[in-house]
């Protein structure tokens, strides 16, 4: 597919999804529909369009690219059912709490448990982690559309990213929530769509009907799911299932960007109904990533194809675009396009309007009743989405000047140093019900825990006889986070025991 038609494709795409920005936007863009998209968001239109955010640029390309390491195969699997139970456990105890306090900001927990420094310190870890983690999935896309298309017109890497993000920006501006429970749903079908329409296509090259691809999956040297073999090793069953349940509990359930969604619903009911419908298409989509993972290293076998290069570094998540741009035919090709792009895109818009509402709410307090009236609210809100799209810009730039390794591997590694004391903060609260803390000590206990974490980490090694942490290193930051704020308590007064 020539780079041409990619580009009109895209410009198409995206097109579509401004017009249902300004469909959606045209009778109210104030704070109320933005942040909260007015509380009137229909469950299985959440649910389904979480699917897209869950998932991302990240799990589209990355994940199939593993599966060809003889050390990872379908280790993911093991994660994603960490995962899923992570996801109960938002349902049935952070949603009720966050509802019955009828939090804007789920920071605003800790702002009544803890006090008003230690929940500036929460916000602050969010705005960082999130920031990162979508600037690295949004990375992820725009190198492929930089090497398969903005290359062949000689457009910098700058202005690619530049682009990306100013299309994101056009279409949430304004109606915020209420735009992306929309395009988000809207996305997701493309995703989910091409994840099937791809297995279909490849399996066509490949002269397999579905039943025989399943078998040739099933024998190949890509499809080992489950390691009990080496407790040492990252890829141990017991390390990823552990890593996967607080890695979800704390990227998402204190995440302000799909509680965010979550918390538009209107009753708590129908927000757990779209937890546990989320959670099993969660669990089924990643068997059918892991799947293409396996069949795009078959077709590679048989075709030749070797795993692209970036400089001197083999790139295995290069390796799905190169197939499908490369050596299938169009229609394989527009149907991988527009999956990738809806998967990172569903994901990074929706980032940009949690860290939109974030610093609006947990800084500015556009949520307090004193200020929802202030001249020019809106507009500063403008220029805070302005702000947070600008900066991940600079990230990105920053990021593809060093990095060398998989982002899979670099948002996961990001993600348990930056959401460790989020865990631990929030684990504090909920099971040390007689103690609060001195607030003012609690940025310093939440600086230094990933710093320790940092150090284990380089270590582990030679500290811990050969042992390699994996995922579950977002388990020693909490608790490292924890055992701090033990330190820093005091007795809690009555009001302060959510």
């Amino acid at each position: 597919m020539s780079p041409t038609t990619i580009l009109i494709i895209i410009v198409i795409y995206f097109g579509l999804l401004i017009l249902i920005s300004n469909l959606v936007s045209k009778k109210s863009s104030d704070n109320d529909t933005f942040f909260k998209a007015n509380k009137n968001s229909k469950w299985y239109l959440v649910a389904f369009g979480m699917i897209g955010t869950a998932l991302s640029g990240v799990t589209f390309i990355s994940v199939p690219g593993e599966v060809g390491n003889p050390d990872l195969q379908f280790k993911y699997f093991q994660f994603v059912l960490g995962n899923a139970i992570g996801f109960l456990v938002i349902a049935k105890v952070l949603l009720p709490l966050y509802y019955r306090m009828n939090l804007t900001s789920i920071y605003g927990y800790i702002e009544q448990r803890l006090g008003l420094i230690s929940y500036k310190t929460a916000a602050t870890i969010f705005l960082i982690s999130r920031t990162i983690g979508s600037s690295f999935r949004l990375y992820l896309v725009v190198i492929v559309l930089q090497r398969y298309v903005f290359d062949a017109f000689n457009i910098p890497f700058a202005l690619t990213v530049l682009i990306s993000l100013g299309l994101i920006f056009a279409y949430t501006y304004r109606g915020g929530l209420k735009t992306i429970i929309i395009t988000d749903t809207l996305q997701t079908f493309f995703l989910v769509s091409s994840v099937f329409l791809t297995i279909y296509f490849i399996c066509d090259s490949l002269h397999l009907s579905f039943f025989q691809a399943f078998e040739a999956v099933k024998n190949s040297n890509y499809s080992k799911v489950f390691f009990f073999d080496d407790y040492l090793k990252g890829n141990y069953f017991w390390k990823q299932i552990l890593g996967g349940i607080f890695v979800t509990i704390a990227m998402v359930g204190l995440d302000q960007d799909l509680m965010q969604k979550n918390l538009s619903c209107a009753t708590i009911g129908e927000a757990q109904k779209n937890m546990f419908t989320f959670t099993g298409i969660f669990v089924l989509i990643n068997i059918f990533f892991l799947s293409v993972g396996a069949l795009l290293y078959l077709y590679a076998e048989k075709n030749g194809i070797g795993i692209p290069m970036v400089g001197d570094v083999k790139r295995t998540d290069l390796l799905f675009p190169e197939i499908a741009f490369n050596h299938l035919t169009i229609i394989p090709s527009v149907v991988f396009l527009l999956g990738l792009t809806a998967a990172t895109f569903a994901t990074t818009d929706s980032a940009l309007t949690a860290l939109t509402t974030s610093f609006c709410v947990d800084f500015l307090g556009m949520d307090k009743e004193k200020n929802q009236n202030k001249p020019n609210i809106v507009r500063t809100r403008h220029l805070v989405h302005v702000g947070f799209s600008i900066l991940m810009f600079l990230v990105i730039i920053v990021f593809n000047s060093l990095n060398d390794k998989s982002v899979v591997t670099m948002i996961f590694k990001a993600a348990s140093y930056t959401y460790g004391p989020l865990l631990g903060l929030y684990a504090f609260g909920l099971f040390m019900k007689s103690k609060t803390v001195h607030d003012k000590f609690v940025p310093l206990i939440c600086v230094l825990s990933p710093a320790i974490c940092f150090f284990i980490s380089k270590y582990s090694t030679e500290l811990l006889g050969d042992y390699v942490i994996d995922n579950e290193l977002i388990i020693v930051n909490g608790l490292i986070t924890f055992v701090g704020l033990f330190l820093i308590s005091k007795p809690a007064i009555e009001n302060t025991r959510y």
